[in-house]
């Protein structure tokens, strides 16, 4: 059975070997939508004059003049043609009496077909010209039920009779093949060259219908002046990229909150959250969207009982409207959310033959809790919307009341944009606007993660793209060459990354990059490495498992686990260096340079332009114990496990396989750092030995387990996205940053304040902090722990801030201003924790942190966590603190300060001193 488009177009120019056009007709350029659509034959203008697609059961080739028809040189094509139309061997092929000569073509090349007024049963296939309106429902069931149609003509006559701007939606040709994504328009065709393709030629990137879609705009915001969104829901922004969708409403940065579509005979009308659907304030709006929908045509509006309160905006209007649980056959337009694609097949073909969708919905808190898939892919609504040239991006947009987007802005569009940069990049003449481009690149990564294989309208783009980028080359980003985020070059970097995420052979496009640390003439190899993991995560969140294997820039590593392991969650990473750059100024590197993917089969390949080291991530609560994991076309990187690497194993290692980067593990902490700096290292036990030593403090002071249920991870990068170093798993920080973790004898002489300082920040919650005024302050008792304990280092030579002069005046300041809560912060923060702590050791934190594992009831605001922590630090040292906290401009409330009044009064207190100077 034929099916696959590449299969189809095969099977279609069997045998052809050029394209003998008669010289008098003059054909109409075809416009192809939708998921089915392909040419089958483009001229050198990139015209499609011939395409293919599917209805329902049947089959159409749609050819774009009549004459063609009725051309015995095409004899071979028009056999084929009818060949594949048929549903099965032997089935009647009919020609409408307009296209008798047809008949006499087909039998002369041995095949039989007569001429009959209309298709009927048996389903085979039938032959028509486009201009008959008599047909047309019969005609889209004929094909619906498994029926073959072949159909030809030209719309720029009739346009020239009834109007350019009707073509599209009223041409009779267009009535019938618009259901399978096929549209005649009143363009006429070049018939210069023609050219046989030895593939599925690319669908052009150009849209020639702005003015019917202006119209459609204007009628949508007809008598409206401004689009108030905020209905206490946040919305996801949209993706426009259909060429018969449009944006309705924007923002001032081009977000798209409202959008619409052609798809068919019907239309479609999205929002970007379900609230905007019932929301009082958009009632003129929404009675436009129905009365647009419904093609100015009477007929019943069902609204789903998800959207219940939509329906008494509905019949405010007077529109004849009810109820329903689910699509029915006597509706004329149908409003629901996007939240289920039980009715995906249904919804689609009640557009395309002429129904009217307002749907709405967000698809961010699909995502937050589908970590791992793309929102594009999985996303219910999108399982609904992308066919239509709309989809719903897991990215949120602020809530406002926006002015009716201006002419300029609304004529932005993801495929015209995109064709003017193919301009700028081949001949520097495009004009794309910093707010165009910016826009291009987030709607071109959103893009390129809807899956392309069998979509034909997909995979044209994605060919263009990477033709595009392949002849201009991708910059080599680094940091002594680093581009500009608005810029080309950034566009560039962006596509190209999640071109190779989509699958895309991206080899070519990495060659020359230079943006390895180290040069290397590593080659993939061919033979499977199997490497064992540890499947079991005990800790808070998913761990990455390090396979000790790289993966070079711009390859694809195959990836095989059990049946088991591809059942329990786990996925693969590429790349550790998971800062995202997007919001950055300037580049050093592409924004996203690692990838990561669900090993929910027993085999993926996956690739990432980039390269990097290659992860297992296991799923927090896995139970999975040791797992084989093999790979292919990966190569070894520098590994040191403490207590399982020996030192010669270490040196073979780090000398024979230089990939750029490499890891030193312990059970409780993990660094990734270039392979130069590594080489530094003659023996990383040691070093290592000293990080252990350092996280056991930490685990002590923080009251966790130690080992670690989860080892904390450290990665250098060229660029991070915030600060010189920030928290979170892993911990990020600079190149120049690396020497320092991995120098032992300069953590014990001067310390290591930042990446303890992070590793602080990770232990940290939100019971007993108070941001913002303990957020950069709290974290800091792990790095004076650390130093005075394990370093030797005491705290008024860890930091500079912690030198007795500055901590005094730092207090008196303070004071001084009356110890406003608003400046109590940072290190005037850490200075009420330093005097408790000198007075009565870390016992009373390690006690503390260990009791709030276990409270089940919290407060929630800064007043009563403050009161809270008060009580029991109070408590555990057996000591009244409620003077020493109010020094400090605590909101110490009154029931908290009877509750300790029996306390013993501390007699120590340190702020006594200052409180007395100051009576």
């Amino acid at each position: 059975m034929v099916t696959t488009p590449s299969d189809v177009f095969q099977a279609l120019m069997n045998g052809v070997t050029n394209w003998d056009i008669p010289k008098g007709p003059i054909p109409s350029e075809l416009l192809l939508t939708g998921k089915a659509s392909f040419p089958v034959m483009v001229n050198d203008k990139g015209q499609v004059l011939i395409a293919a697609s599917s209805y329902g059961q049947g089959r159409l080739v749609v050819v774009a003049h009549e004459g063609y028809l009725l051309h015995s040189g095409l004899a071979p094509f028009l056999v084929n043609a009818v060949g594949w139309l048929c549903p099965s061997p032997g089935a009647p092929i009919g020609v409408h009496p307009s296209l008798e000569s047809l008949v006499k073509i087909l039998k002369d090349a041995g095949v039989e077909a007569q001429t009959v007024a209309e298709p009927g049963e048996p389903w085979g296939a039938y032959c028509i010209s486009a201009y008959n309106d008599t047909l047309t429902l019969k005609l889209i069931q004929f094909v619906k039920h498994g029926g073959g149609l072949l159909i030809g003509g030209q719309a720029w006559y009739w346009a020239s009779q009834h109007g350019h701007d009707k073509v599209l939606f009223s041409f009779p040709g267009n009535l019938v093949t618009s259901v399978a994504g096929v549209y005649f328009t009143d363009v006429c065709g070049d018939q210069g060259r023609f050219k046989v393709s030895k593939k599925v030629p690319k669908i052009p990137l150009h849209i020639r219908c702005w003015e019917e879609l202006r119209q459609d705009q204007q009628q949508l915001l007809e008598g409206i002046s401004e689009l108030d969104i905020k209905t206490g829901g946040l919305p996801s922004q949209l993706l426009v990229h259909g060429v018969l969708a449009f944006p309705v409403g924007l923002d001032a940065s081009l977000a798209c909150f409202l959008a619409a579509a052609h798809y068919g005979r019907g239309r479609v009308v999205l929002a970007a959250h379900e609230g905007i659907l019932c929301a009082s304030r958009l009632e003129h709006f929404l009675f436009n969207a129905i009365r647009w929908l419904a093609r100015g045509q009477t007929g019943k509006v069902g609204v789903n009982t998800s959207l219940k309160n939509l329906h008494p905006l509905l019949l405010k209007h007077g529109l004849e409207c009810s109820l329903a649980s689910h699509l029915t056959s006597d509706l004329s337009v149908y409003c629901c959310v996007a939240y289920s694609d039980k009715e995906a097949k249904e919804l689609h073909e009640f557009v395309a033959e002429g129904g009217g969708l307002l749907i709405g919905g967000q698809a961010w808190w699909w995502a937050s809790q589908n970590p791992g898939h793309s929102a594009l892919a999985g996303f219910p609504g999108n399982v609904i919307l992308n066919c239509f040239g709309l989809s719903i991006l897991p990215r949120t947009l602020t809530p406002g009341c926006f002015p009716v987007p201006t002419p300029e802005m609304r004529s932005y569009h993801f495929r015209k944009a995109l064709s003017e940069f193919q301009a700028m990049l081949n001949h520097g003449d495009g004009n794309l606007e910093k707010s165009c481009l910016a826009k291009l690149r987030a709607d071109g990564v959103a893009f390129l993660q809807i899956p392309a294989m069998g979509v034909p309208a997909y995979i044209s783009v994605h060919r263009l793209l990477r033709k595009m980028l392949r002849r201009s080359g991708l910059p080599a980003v680094s940091r002594k060459n680093p581009v500009a985020s608005d810029s080309c070059e950034a566009t560039m970097l962006c596509l190209a990354t999640e071109l190779a995420h989509s699958g895309t052979d991206c080899s070519q496009l990495s060659q020359g990059l230079g943006t390895s640390i180290c040069s290397s003439g590593l080659c993939p190899s061919e033979d499977p490495i199997t490497v064992e993991i540890d499947g079991t995560n005990t800790g808070d969140g998913d761990s990455w498992v390090s396979t000790g294997l790289y993966l070079l820039e711009g390859q694809n590593v195959e990836v095989c686990l059990s049946e088991a392991a591809a059942s329990a969650g786990l996925k693969i990473q590429i790349g550790c260096h998971t800062d995202d750059l997007t919001t950055a100024s300037k580049l050093s590197r592409a924004p996203v340079v690692t990838h990561r993917c669900c090993m929910d089969r027993t085999q993926r390949l996956v690739s990432c332009l980039w390269g990097g080291l290659l992860y297992i991530i296991v799923p927090k609560g896995s139970q999975l114990g040791p797992v084989p994991v093999t790979l292919r076309r990966a190569v070894p990187a520098p590994y040191y496990k403490l207590g399982k690497t020996s030192q010669e194993e270490w040196r073979s290692c780090v000398e024979g396989n230089p990939a750029p980067w490499g890891e030193l593990a312990t059970d409780n902490i993990i660094l990734t750092v270039p392979t130069p700096d590594l080489k530094t290292l003659m023996d990383p036990a040691p070093l290592l030995r000293l990080w252990d030593e350092m996280m056991q403090a930490i685990a002590r002071l923080a009251a966790q387990p130690f080992p670690f249920r989860r080892p904390e991870r450290i990665v250098a990068d060229v660029q991070i996205s915030a600060g010189w170093m920030h928290s979170g798993y892993p911990i990020m920080c600079h190149l120049e940053s690396a020497q320092e973790l991995i120098n032992e004898m300069g953590m014990k002489s001067r310390g290591l304040w930042g990446a303890i300082h992070e590793l602080g920040h990770n232990q940290q919650r939100p019971g007993w902090e108070f941001p913002p005024h303990t957020t950069e302050a709290t974290c800091n008792l792990w790095s004076v722990c650390v130093h005075e304990t394990v370093l030797g280092i005491p705290r008024a030579q860890a930091h500079p801030a912690l030198s007795p002069p500055e901590r005094e005046k730092r207090i008196k300041a303070h004071l001084q201003r009356g110890a406003p809560l608003c400046d109590w912060n940072v290190w005037t923060a850490l200075e009420t924790y330093l005097q408790l702590q000198e007075t009565f050791g870390w016992e009373p934190f390690t006690q503390l942190f260990s009791d709030y594992q276990t409270l089940s009831v919290l407060p929630k605001d800064n007043a009563g966590k403050m009161n809270l922590w008060v009580k029991k630090f109070s408590e555990t040292v057996q000591k009244n603190l409620v003077p020493f906290f109010k020094a400090w401009g605590w909101p110490v409330q009154k029931e908290v300060a009877d509750s300790l009044s029996c306390l013993p009064f501390w007699h120590e207190n340190p702020m006594r001193v200052y409180m007395d100077s100051k009576e």
